[in-house]
């Protein structure tokens, strides 16, 4: 068998994976199943959507397309069996929710509506091979139809997130269908292909604000914290990905065990929620960005919990000590199943297994300043508009996205050094472990790296910059004297891209590589509009940037 997947930043030779296996791990059988989910979520999606019309929606139905596009996210889910199943989960329930409809559902079904989903896992295969990004030969039509598609995954990771804390925004959930349906329509022109691109971005911004109201609203507006680096002496939990709500749970039941619980990644902003700042054993941070996970897990000695993405194949040297929950999956892994309805998930085996375990060998010491989300920064909105007026701050840049494995992406290390002391780092993501670390100072007491948090906190950013516009009295954002120098790796940095063309953003410098599945005629479309510009060297970019261009 074969594959091919160019949805990632890492995809060979910035081209696409295709053979046995792609550059996140994946085999082809894997690559091959998830095309294959897609293709029946598809299906499902556009019964749906008629059902939705009909008044008789199935939020099961649309639950689980959400579940299974954030699955199909790069490094969420390895496991062909999970694939197989939600295949068929999703045909018996599109065949219900056909079943209610009766006549009014219409002819002239597609395919992807009619596909029964049967056979071995195999032919499962064979069909999402058939029915993948290959099966599209209009290179724009194939970027425009995965453009939506990629940023669909990105929308569904936020919803499950915010799902989990019990807020569920409806019109998203149905947006997602009917965006995923449109991929269907043959008859779509490249221009309304392109509305639904924008479509996606707009709940994109919709989304996020969602997530960010049930972080905040459950956990409080994140403050100023010092999140210490180095690991105590007794066994820990180490948890990974993006979920507050599994933190939560296992903070509740880690009390008085013994077991001290750390974060990884982009687990670090969690530290700035006041409500969690009440667990004594929630230690620290330990290690740093996805790709350092092999290292970092073997190092830690402890239990480790993937809560969403972004899982790294394990070695054998701690895969009897990982643990995977949600819609993350690994063959051979031990899974945490779903909380039951208005209860906690059960994480009593990962404790169990932490208090096997030695303690983490050291692997910082110190702290790092977290917690700069927009409420703090508006709090000091009167000390940042002071110092740009009197020149102290001649530009903030916002370097957000993810880290990756890339050798090039020293390139944003090496940006943040070169920056001259009177700018101002904006970040969120991942991608701040390329310079977080680095002594870059203060202007006046504001520090010059101001961290919001996660990929999705990119929101965070947003508000501030628009509550800066009003502060200055600017007409639009673009007036600022901001930039945006952004790394990305996977489809929820496609969607946060997306949000800010959909907010209108322009001069955006993107990198270390322009994603794969833009054909050149839809690149020079946004080169045109917005503007956007690959990443070149920290000498080139540097006064572009300094300049706003």
């Amino acid at each position: 068998m074969s594959m091919f997947c160019y949805q990632c930043q890492e995809t060979a030779g910035n081209k696409g994976c295709a053979g046995a296996k792609g550059a996140c791990g994946k085999p082809d059988l894997v690559s091959n199943l998830q095309d294959a989910a897609i293709h029946a979520l598809k299906g499902l999606a556009w019964v749906n959507v008629r059902a939705t019309q009909a008044g008789a929606c199935d939020r099961e139905a649309a639950m689980l397309v959400n579940d299974v596009l954030f699955a199909t996210l790069t490094n969420v889910n390895f496991d062909p069996g999970y694939f197989a199943d939600k295949i068929h989960r999703a045909v018996a329930l599109r065949e219900r929710i056909k079943a209610t409809l009766g006549n009014k559902l219409g002819g002239d079904l597609p395919e992807a509506a009619t596909w029964d989903g049967q056979g071995s896992v195999d032919d499962l295969a064979k069909k999402g091979y058939e029915a993948g990004v290959l099966s599209y030969k209009d290179e724009d039509v194939r970027t425009l139809r995965y453009l939506v598609i990629y940023g669909l995954k990105g929308i569904a990771a936020y919803v499950h997130h915010a799902a989990a804390l019990g807020y569920v925004d409806e019109e998203v959930l149905l947006l997602v269908q009917r965006a995923l349906a449109a991929t269907l329509d043959e008859s779509l022109t490249t221009d309304q292909l392109t509305d639904w691109v924008f479509q996606v971005g707009h709940a994109g911004v919709k989304v996020m604000a969602l997530l960010d109201k049930a972080n905040t609203e459950q956990f409080g507006h994140p403050e100023i914290t010092q999140v210490r680096l180095a690991p105590g002496t007794a066994p820990g939990i180490l948890l990974s990905g993006h979920d507050l709500a599994d933190l939560r749970d296992i903070l509740d039941q880690t009390k008085g065990t013994g077991v001290d619980v750390y974060t990884h990644g982009e687990m670090l902003p969690a530290h700035a929620y006041p409500f969690f700042k009440q667990y004594d054993n929630f230690r620290g941070n330990y290690g740093s960005s996805w790709w350092h996970q092999p290292e970092d897990f073997e190092k830690f000695n402890g239990a480790v919990l993937m809560t969403s993405n972004c899982l790294v194949p394990p070695r054998d040297s701690y895969k009897d000590r990982l643990f995977t929950t949600g819609v993350v999956g690994f063959p051979g892994v031990a899974h945490v199943a779903d909380r039951a309805a208005g209860k906690q998930k059960d994480f009593s085996a990962v404790i169990a297994r932490a208090k096997q375990c030695q303690a983490p060998v050291k692997l910082a010491d110190g702290t790092l300043t977290i917690g700069f989300a927009r409420n703090q920064v508006l709090a000091l909105a009167d000390k940042v508009i002071a110092a740009v007026k009197g020149g102290a701050i001649k530009r903030f840049v916002v370097m957000a996205g993810c880290d990756g494995r890339h050798k090039s992406r020293q390139y944003f290390t090496d940006f943040a050094q070169a920056l001259p002391q009177d700018a101002v780092i904006l970040t969120a993501g991942c991608a701040k472990y390329r310079y977080n670390g680095l002594d870059l100072g203060d202007i006046g007491g504001i520090p010059r790296v101001l961290d919001a948090g996660q990929c999705n906190d990119s929101y965070s950013l947003v508000m501030i910059a628009l509550a800066l516009k009003d502060a200055f009295g600017l007409k639009d954002v673009n007036q600022l004297p901001l930039s945006f120098d952004i790394a990305w790796y996977e489809q929820k940095a496609a969607l946060i891209l997306l949000s800010l063309l959909a907010l209108g953003v322009r001069n955006i410098h993107l990198g270390p590589t322009l994603p794969a599945f833009v054909s050149p005629n839809v690149l020079k479309i946004l080169v045109d509009k917005f503007n956007i510009q690959p990443t070149t060297t920290v000498e080139l970019d540097l006064p572009l940037v300094m300049a706003g261009k």
